[in-house]
């Protein structure tokens, strides 16, 4: 479907459906926005590690929890 086309049924629609259909558009431009910008950090990959030793990896999960306050 082109651009143009959508643009043709949108003209076609009521004032106020035009601009419902704006106003979804901009959500969906939002929401892709927010979930596209975010890269995964893994700048903490190996903080833990000198706690290998003394505890399990479940462990140190629950530990790590309480050292944040969770």
């Amino acid at each position: 479907m082109s651009e143009l086309k959508i643009e043709e049924r949108i003209k076609k629609l009521p004032l106020y459906l035009q601009k419902e259909v704006e106003d979804f558009i901009c959500f969906l431009l939002e929401k892709y926005q927010k979930t596209s910008g975010k890269k995964l950090r893994q700048d903490w990959a190996g903080a833990l590690k000198k706690y290998r030793s003394k505890y399990t990896s479940l462990e140190l999960q629950k530990e790590s929890l309480k050292w944040r306050g969770d």
